[in-house]
């Protein structure tokens, strides 16, 4: 979080920047003067907290930020930050749990903002697989435990391409978010081994999934499983810690992995009888 003593207008300059939009643009898109803009971001005007709001929301702050913003500006923040097994987002972690569920046979996971696991379904296992149990331990970092030479990393035969791809999502989300938090694991992860310990050869190319999406290629005792991801988030949050939660599901990019994927839950069993 940036931080709260430096002017308000430093912050609305340095989001504007960070945004790529020149005073005109954002002027534009807030439906103000370009003027009244500049007045504000050298601390000539100051902003009243509907217009902090306003040019926060133009500039797609987080909402954590836009309390830092409230702040500055001499406002008390208006955004709460709750656990999510505080009772008021009782049915918001209801719904993680059921999209979990409901997308097994196939991986799915839930992280906040640093990419902490806050929950997974019983698919997840082939991931977790040979695992250092250090790596194991609560808070569960995903990306360290995908990259790391004692993690996933010896597993994933694809691992310069994955890393690459994990790499620059990363550094993407640094740049919308300015979280410092994330730059630090950035420099680690960055730091791990770009080649798989065990000297996986990378397969032939998948016609499935070539030239389409990056694949996760993961060695198993089932062979090589291949996935590919989306992201689902919720939509107009109005609390920090639902703004900043994520789930990752993954899905067969091949036929055989999804073979070995429910043969994987037939195994398993219902979930009452584990």
């Amino acid at each position: 979080m940036m931080n709260s003593v430096r002017p308000v207008g430093d912050h609305l300059r340095e989001w504007r920047q960070r945004r790529r939009m020149s005073q005109l643009d954002l002027a534009c898109e807030a439906d103000i003067s370009t003027k009244h803009l500049s007045f504000l971001e050298t601390g000539r005007s100051l902003p009243s907290r509907d217009m902090v709001l306003h040019l926060a929301e133009r500039l797609d702050v987080p909402l954590r930020e836009r309390n830092v913003l409230l702040v500055a500006a001499g406002f008390a923040p208006v955004f709460a930050e709750r656990k999510l097994q505080d009772p008021a987002l009782a049915a918001a972690r209801k719904a993680v749990d059921l999209v979990l569920a409901g997308h097994e046979p196939y991986p799915a996971l839930a992280v906040d903002r640093h990419w902490t696991l806050v929950a997974s379904n019983r698919a997840m296992a082939p991931f977790l697989t040979g695992m250092d149990a250090e790596l194991l331990r609560p808070p569960v970092n995903v990306l360290r435990l995908t990259l790391h030479p004692k993690g996933s990393a010896p597993r994933i035969v694809n691992l310069r391409e994955w890393r690459q791809h994990i790499l620059d999502r990363l550094r993407h989300q640094i740049e919308v978010t300015a979280d410092r938090v994330l730059g630090e694991l950035l420099k680690e992860l960055a730091a791990y081994p770009a080649t798989p310990a065990g000297g996986l050869a990378k397969p032939p190319p998948n016609p499935e999934y070539a030239g389409v999406v990056v694949p996760l290629q993961l060695a198993t005792d089932d062979g090589i499983l291949a996935f590919f991801s989306t992201i689902t988030i919720f939509g107009t949050p109005v609390d920090i810690t639902l703004s900043e939660l994520a789930i990752e599901a993954f899905f067969p990019a091949d036929a055989a992995t999804a073979d070995a994927l429910r043969r994987l839950a037939d195994a398993r069993g219902p979930a009452g009888n584990n």
